[in-house]
């Protein structure tokens, strides 16, 4: 479909919908209104199927249900009692459309709130013979048919039909989230599950859905200012799973429930779309997400009220406890699944109570989503199902290796040969496609430059590339070698870019803006004309208020993460709006994947010309703001291509990075007069140092005898790590 298309169908969407364009600016409001304001009554309509007739089953689908029930109820204030879920064969066209009429339609009332969620396969089918005539649609449980004699008949829902019923509802406050996609990949470098279905070009909707559909057309509002949230927001993308160890989940639902476990500030909605894409493509997928009917001219509309003018964020909540209240079992879903992947043993959960009483749950073991956790021993105070617990102190194991999934394309000789050399790169494994979540997948690619001489001439066998993708199958950047290459040569020319691909994943894993104690705001800025314009905006969400978050980001597309151009002067301007004084390290990967840090060169004495730059430690003081690199006109810090995905992590820490400052040092790059952002040549130890220094600050008062010798200990009230990322075009 050509982009032209896309937008025009969201035209169609539009009238669809009833919304004059003009009353667009009102929407945008509504996702976070309708879930915060105070109401006589708030429903939900939750359906997850993973089980289908003649298809690949989905593993994702239950889960996201479970992560929407949570987060309404425990943030919301959904009453369970009110929450109705369908999942698997419950889930038939026939249930959700009944659903949808008699638990949303017949009970709603004027000012309610309603949510609808779909977690499972789209796809396109044909209604006449034009090109127009393809519609989306919902794939149920019973959407296809079970023995192939009716395989030419479809029982799907439309999408059409559910933004009709959408507009039945007596209320505005509507919000419907739909993690699925429309258009099958043409081909995925790893066996990903993707929630979209090939329909057959010959297949035939049932009667009773158009049906359906005509008797809404008659009855249906005239207008509807619901939001419709979709998964993704071009053809090409397809909604994909996540897989981590003791659970699987739509790649949008969690990245949207998680950010909403944890963030309290007003925002706008292109920002907020923002920045849960930013999520996602920080875990390795190009899906963005979207507001399904979003036009481009209206950025600035800014959300009138807080997520949760009421309640204070978190990071999950208790489910259950044992013992007579001592053993706790908590849902997780607040935390990064990046970082809950590694999150360990002793680990420590503050429980939020109004009492001003400080109640720790020391994490034993965890099970998916859900950690069982015992009450410290010096707390007096048990916890009760339904209260909300936010970080204390993260426990990270200190041999994370990084995971690379060998493509199920490679022939078996390959695979056998990529396993033994990979075996020899240290904090290297490799796993079979699919075996367990990967950071990063090593395949092949026929060598473009013989590509059409190849087509041309018929050839079956044909050299090939070796390389590294990231889990959605997009290229690493300089990671490709020449056609030819052998397996064994390809995995040892890879081996300086997979210890920087893993000192990166090492530094994510310090992301704490929702739970940092540290009170730090920072903006990502392009130098141009007379004043520089902000791109990003981040603060640690713990300390922020409602008056310091009205600064916020917009990207330049809905659905997109913010895009900066190549050539451009980019900085960071840091503010410490804490008691005490801060130290500041910056660390990142380019767009070639290539990792940068900020080498704070300066002489130690200024006065004497002949003393030479040392690396020094960055101080703000309290109340300070920073300009991040400080350079002289003509040094500043210069976007370099390929275009790409690019990010940065600012980490800050109330005690010195030594060890990340002599790591630098090691590299022995000429000295300069001033900061400059410069490639790292040992990045692996860099990270290590990084996060030795950070254990460091938040041991400093702690009986080392009671610190596990294999774990890096970090306490939130010592440390702040803010994630930027963007893409480079």
């Amino acid at each position: 479909m050509k982009r032209r298309t896309f937008f025009q169908r969201f035209g169609s969407i539009l009238a669809v919908m009833g919304v004059a364009e003009a009353e667009w600016f009102q929407l945008g409001t509504r996702y976070q209104q309708a879930l915060a304001q105070p109401s006589p009554r708030k429903l939900a309509l939750l359906v997850g199927i993973n089980q289908y007739r003649q298809i690949p089953a989905l593993n994702g689908c239950l889960v996201d249900v479970e992560l929407q029930k949570e987060v309404l109820i425990h943030r919301f204030g959904f009453k369970p009692s009110d929450i109705l879920s369908l999942t698997d064969e419950q889930a038939s066209r026939e249930f959700i459309e009944s659903a949808f009429r008699e638990h949303l339609i017949g009970q709603a009332k004027p000012g309610d709130v309603v949510v609808f969620h779909f977690s499972g396969y789209g796809s396109r089918v044909r209604l006449g013979d034009s090109p127009e005539a393809m519609q989306n649609a919902l794939v149920p449980a019973n959407g296809i048919a079970a023995s192939s004699q009716d395989a030419k008949t479809v029982n799907y829902l439309l999408e059409e039909t559910l933004l009709l019923m959408l507009r039945s509802l007596p209320t505005d406050r509507v919000t419907a989230v739909l993690d699925t996609s429309y258009y099958t990949p043409d081909s995925l470098v790893v066996p990903l599950r993707v929630r979209a279905h090939q329909t057959p070009q010959e297949a035939v909707l049932v009667d009773a859905e158009l049906d359906l559909q005509k008797q809404l057309q008659e009855k249906a509002a005239t207008e509807q200012l619901g939001v419709v949230l979709s998964a993704t927001s071009a053809p090409n993308q397809v909604a994909r799973e996540i897989q981590y160890s003791g659970f699987s989940a739509g790649l949008f639902t969690y990245a949207l429930t998680q950010y909403l476990w944890e963030t309290t500030p007003k925002i706008t909605i292109p920002a907020f779309i923002s920045r849960v894409g930013s999520g996602m493509q920080q875990l390795g997928s190009t899906q963005q997400p979207s507001l399904l009917i979003a036009k481009k001219n209206q950025q600035r509309v800014q959300l009138v009220e807080n997520f949760f003018p009421d309640t204070v964020s978190a990071e999950g909540v208790v489910t259950a406890t044992e013992e007579d209240g001592k053993t706790a079992l908590v849902w997780l879903a607040g935390i990064p699944p990046h970082v809950l992947e590694h999150y360990s043993a002793n680990s420590r959960l503050t429980l939020v109570n109004q009492t001003g009483v400080t109640t720790e749950l020391i994490l034993r073991s965890r099970s998916g989503l859900t950690a069982k956790t015992q009450i410290s021993s010096e707390n007096k105070t048990f916890p009760q199902v339904g209260q909300l617990v936010q970080e204390s102190v993260r426990v990270l194991p200190r041999n994370i290796n990084l995971i690379v999934a060998l493509d199920g394309e490679l022939e078996r000789i390959e695979r056998v040969d990529a396993t033994s050399a990979f075996a020899t790169v240290a904090h290297v494994t490799s796993v079979a496609a699919g075996e367990q979540t990967a950071d990063y997948v090593f395949g092949k690619r026929l060598d473009s430059k013989n590509k059409d001489f190849i087509a041309s001439t018929s050839l079956i066998v044909s050299p090939s590339r070796y390389g590294l993708f990231s889990p959605s199958s997009e290229k690493i950047p300089n990671s490709f070698g020449e056609a030819g290459e052998a397996v064994k040569v390809a995995v040892q020319r890879l081996s300086p870019k997979l210890q920087t691909l893993l000192a990166a994943k090492l530094w994510r894993l310090t992301d704490n803006e929702g739970s940092s104690r540290l009170s730090v705001k920072v903006s990502l800025e392009i130098i141009s004309g007379i004043a520089p314009r902000t791109v990003m905006h981040r603060e640690t969400l713990r300390t922020a208020t409602p008056e310091s978050t009205s600064k916020k980001s917009t990207s330049n597309e809905i659905g997109h993460i913010a895009t900066i151009p190549i050539g451009s002067r980019v900085q960071y301007r840091v503010q410490n709006t804490g008691n005490s004084p801060i130290y500041c390290m910056l660390l990142g990967l380019n767009s070639a994947k290539n990792a940068i840090a900020l080498y704070p060169w300066q002489k130690v004495t200024e006065t004497d010309e002949s003393s030479e730059p040392q690396l020094t430690n960055i101080i703000i003081a309290s109340g300070e703001t920073l300009t991040l690199p400080q350079t002289t006109s003509g040094f500043e810090w210069v976007i370099q291509g390929p275009p790409s995905f690019s990010e940065t992590q600012l980490i800050f820490s109330t005690a010195p990075f030594t060890q990340t400052l002599d790591a630098l040092k090691a590299a022995k790059h000429p000295r300069a007069d001033q900061q400059r952002i410069l490639p790292i040549l040992n990045p692996l130890e860099v990270a290590y140092g990084l996060l030795q220094d950070l254990h460091n600050a938040s041991t400093a008062k702690v009986d080392s005898n009671t610190i596990p010798a294999d774990s890096y200990v970090l306490d939130v009230n010592n440390w702040a790590s803010l994630g930027f990322g963007f893409q480079v075009v």
